[in-house]
């Protein structure tokens, strides 16, 4: 009875940690990682690399999303529309946040180092994008964008484990992940408009105000979705996937046509679980051309 008690509070608290990283929301730039995997190995890697590119990425992203949590808690509490998150709430003290980022800054950089040198000599690269992140918005509107190129460096990683090296692919994906990143980031910020200008926070809405902002947005969602076209032309990629493009082109509108700040579930349909199902479209047809036509 003692260890099955035990068993269920540890099920609970990773649970609880899984949340506060948001686990579930790893459905953002895993799949355009895994795109770019599979284009640079022109199908399956090893089964040791692709092991390691996974826990490369499960462990950035967590530890990033970890720090941003630790790193935002005086402001979160102060939000009424974030006040609940777990460290505000008391159900994660806030040093078990920065637990949760060392170990896991320290399981990636052990990771890059299994990949190959490159991998390994540009982690500190990426750590520090992850880490600088956390604190744009106390110092500029383009935090946004900070994260959109820290996102980004999921698909590039990939692509340099494969292959060791830059190209024009990584940088395409790069500039894409950027972009869509920052167009649906902004479109969230909406949401905090009044919050950011009272305590003095930098976002792109509290700086161009909500239509200005959306506009922004629709741009940066515009050229994500061109530059989608353009990697259909310098890649082997198939009419697969340009069904994919046309399909994720219709779900940024149904995106935008949905925003609505002043009601939460419809905001978080439209910044989270949409990008979600586009991720994972563009995936499969990927997935589809690279491995069957």
């Amino acid at each position: 009875m003692a260890l099955n008690n035990r068993m269920g509070q540890l099920k609970s608290k990773l649970k609880t940690y899984g949340e506060l990283v948001m686990f579930s929301h790893t459905l953002f730039s895993l799949p355009f990682a895994l795109m770019a995997m599979f284009l640079a190995a022109d199908g399956l890697p090893s089964g040791d690399l692709i092991f390691w590119i996974m826990l490369a990425l499960f462990a950035g992203r967590n530890g990033a999303n970890a720090l941003n949590r630790y790193v935002d808690s005086e402001y979160d509490a102060k939000n009424p529309r974030t006040a609940h998150r777990h460290i505000p709430s008391g159900s994660v003290k806030r040093n078990e946040a920065l637990y949760i980022t060392i170990a896991c800054y320290i399981l990636f950089v052990f990771s890059a180092a299994q990949i190959n040198g490159v991998c390994f000599l540009l982690s500190p690269v990426a750590l520090g994008l992850f880490t600088l992140y956390s604190y744009t918005k106390r110092f500029t509107w383009l935090c946004h964008v900070i994260l959109g190129i820290t996102c980004a460096g999921a698909p590039v990683g990939a692509w340099l484990a494969v292959t060791g090296r830059f190209g024009l692919v990584p940088f395409l994906f790069a500039a894409i992940v950027t972009l869509w990143v920052s167009g649906f980031d902004i479109i969230y910020g909406t949401q905090d408009i009044e919050f950011d200008r009272s305590v003095g926070l930098f976002s792109i809405p509290a700086r161009f105000g909500y239509h200005g902002a959306l506009w922004i947005a629709r741009l940066f969602h515009f050229m994500m979705w061109i530059l989608l076209i353009a990697l259909y032309f310098i890649t082997n990629l198939g009419i697969v996937y340009m069904i994919g493009v046309i399909l994720s082109g219709i779900l940024l509108v149904l995106e935008h046509y949905m925003v609505e700040p002043s009601h939460r579930e419809k905001m978080n349909f439209a910044s989270y679980h949409i990008n979600q199902i586009i991720s994972m479209l563009l995936l499969s047809v990927t997935m589809i051309d690279v491995f069957i036509f």
